[in-house]
């Protein structure tokens, strides 16, 4: 079973490993709902999907209605208006088959301008707020990728109250110094907040760069078991954050046992040796 750790403020004690539902996009009912059973085999209770994930709401319907109150549902709008967000929400809630949402998130926030037609006055966040005002949803977030996106995640805590913030975190990418730094003037403000964070692309290896895809991350991922747990261990080696699985229903049996096994920090030798074995490259530079 996965450890759990409170998911902020909120309440809430989620498995430190939270269900990336984007995996769900490109698949059918049935292997959705195999998914679902491994889910529930490894303890996971929370689940993290948006309303651009192809039907990614809609498989999961049908989880929600055989499991009420077992998961922790979380979805996204990437509308930036106030109106095309307030009709995202509700039609996320039809999609969904709920009659309330746990965490509504600000989906990819980074961009200056969305950012600032976001967050004012008749933008997205009025559209949230109404919603939690109206009781369908329960909390608000904001995610985010990129290396500005820190930066970006802290601007939006001097805006308004978020309850969590999503954004990359690998072993890889925190040695690039200005991210890192970023990465760490935000964790401190959440962890001072009670902000609670999330994070994504852990078993990153590098960009396609043009080479054929084969695996439906829009990243070339790692995917032997032992190189797995390295990344999956180093993320959960941290305090306070949390770890989005893998936007493929193939690796996420091996991130759920790799998370379920978590004990402790791996040595920076074999993270060291990681990085140099498979030519591991920043997402973002």
């Amino acid at each position: 079973m996965i450890a759990t750790a409170p998911f902020g403020m909120t309440g809430h004690e989620s498995t430190r490993t939270i269900f990336g539902a984007a995996a769900l996009g490109p698949v059918s009912q049935a292997e959705a709902d195999r998914t679902l059973e491994l889910l529930l085999e490894h303890g996971v209770n929370h689940i993290d999907t948006a309303a651009s994930y192809s039907d990614s709401e809609l498989r999961i319907a049908p989880w929600l209605a055989r499991h009420p109150d077992r998961f922790f549902v979380a979805t996204k709008t990437e509308e930036r208006d106030y109106t095309g967000a307030r009709e995202q929400i509700r039609r996320s809630l039809d999609r969904l088959g709920v009659d309330r949402i746990d965490l509504l998130q600000l989906h990819n926030l980074v961009d200056v301008i969305e950012w600032e037609f976001a967050l004012r006055e008749g933008g997205a966040l009025d559209a949230a707020v109404e919603a939690r005002d109206e009781g369908i949803i329960r909390f608000i977030g904001v995610t985010g990728h990129g290396l500005t996106v820190a930066k970006m995640h802290l601007r939006s805590l001097e805006r308004f109250p978020f309850d969590s913030v999503l954004l990359p975190y690998s072993y890889v990418q925190m040695r690039d110094d200005r991210y890192a730094a970023d990465f760490e003037a935000l964790t401190a403000v959440c962890a001072e907040r009670g902000v609670a964070v999330q994070t994504i692309k852990s078993i990153s290896l590098a960009p396609w760069d043009g080479r054929k895809q084969t695996a439906a991350t829009w990243y070339e991922p790692l995917r032997e078991q032992t190189d797995i747990d390295l990344a999956v261990h180093w993320v959960l080696s941290r305090p306070g954050v949390f770890l989005n699985t893998v936007g493929d229903v193939t690796l996420l049996p091996k991130v759920l046992d790799a998370a379920s096994r978590f004990a402790s920090r791996p040595p920076d030798e074999a993270l060291e040796d990681l990085t140099a074995r498979r030519k591991l490259v920043p997402l973002f530079s």
